[in-house]
Parts: structure tokens; sequence; C-alpha cells
């Protein structure tokens, strides 16, 4: 199967259902950004070594996420025609993966942590703000045509799972977090 149609595609994309939507469609500007986050943690992924006990998780979140991609490119009016997983356990298994880290770690003084550390919390904190994105077009979608209310609560676990992740990548390196002080910059002179 070739990649290409040598036809041109004049700005439209077929979904689920063989419908056809312009490529700038709030629809495939979700997958887009759901596609970048999944991009994102599969090079998490490569930080870390083959037998980390993330790796699991990440690629359980991963599959879900292909999942979610395809009832995303599913309008409502067939989406019962759409016979791939539907991921819903997602957000309690985020749930138990951040409860399960928090226990470990001290409870934060501040919640606004600078984005940095090392290299494992930086990539977090870069699929925690492009799931974030995904979640702002996911509820622009939701105002056009429904989507599963699983997908919406699932994106939003999985920002704070990855606020937690990158903390957590932290913790167990024993490098201190960087808190955001407003106006105190000391790179600022006074």
């Amino acid at each position: 199967m070739k990649i290409y149609t040598r036809t041109g595609d004049k700005g439209l994309t077929k979904i689920f259902g063989n419908k056809v939507c312009k490529k700038d469609d709030i629809r495939i500007e979700c997958n887009g950004k759901l596609d970048e986050a999944n991009s994102f943690i599969g090079l998490l992924s490569t930080k870390l070594e083959e037998e980390d006990e993330w790796q699991e998780g990440l690629l359980r979140i991963q599959t879900d996420i292909m999942n979610m991609m395809s009832l995303i490119a599913t309008h409502s009016s067939v989406r019962g025609k759409n016979k791939v997983d539907r991921p819903v356990e997602g957000p309690e298994f985020c749930e138990q993966w951040i409860d399960k880290m928090l226990n470990e770690m001290p409870e934060p003084h501040n919640w606004f942590i600078l984005p940095r550390g090392n290299e494992i919390s930086a990539l977090c904190h870069v699929v925690r703000t492009t799931v974030r994105t995904v979640e702002r077009r996911l509820w622009t979608l939701n105002g056009e045509d429904p989507v599963e209310e699983f997908i919406l609560k699932y994106v939003n676990r999985l920002s704070d799972l990855f606020f937690v992740l990158a903390r957590y990548a932290l913790y167990k390196a024993q490098i201190p977090e960087e808190k955001f002080r407003p106006f105190r910059s000391r790179y600022v002179k006074k």
C-alpha cells in the first residue's frame, strides 16, 4: 500500500465512516495534538531504561491515545460503528499511578514549579503542556460534536499524571524542584 495518492488532497482528509473534512477541522487538530503528545511520550520512553517501572504504563497510555484518536476521528452520528477499544478505565489508571507517587514524595510547598531539573522531568513537562493543549481543543470539538466523556476525563488526568511524573523524576534523582517565585528571579538585577 502506498502512502501517497498522487491526486493531491486539496486540504481535505477522510475520517472514520469515509466522511471528508478539512485538514484544519477542529477534529483533525485534536488528533494532531494527541499524536504530538504520543510522540513525546515515545521520546520519553526512549530516554528510560528498558526495564524502567514507567515503561509498561507509558506503553498503555500510548495505546490508549491511539484508540482515543480513532474515536475522535469518528463523528458522533457513526460512533457505534467504530469497534475500537474504549479505554474507559484510563482516568482511574492515571489516578492510581499519581497516588502511588504522591505517597512517596513530600508535599510541595508551591505547585508552581519551573519545568526543568533533568531531561526526564523536562520531557514530562513537554508531554503535560501538549496534553493541556489537547484538552482545550477537545472542549472546542465537544461544543460542535460531543466527545465521549471518558476521553475528556482521561486527557485531563494525563496532564496531572505527567506533572507528577515530572516531580517524581526529580525526587528519584534527588534533584530539588525549582519553584517559581514571581518577580524574584535571581537573573534580574535589583
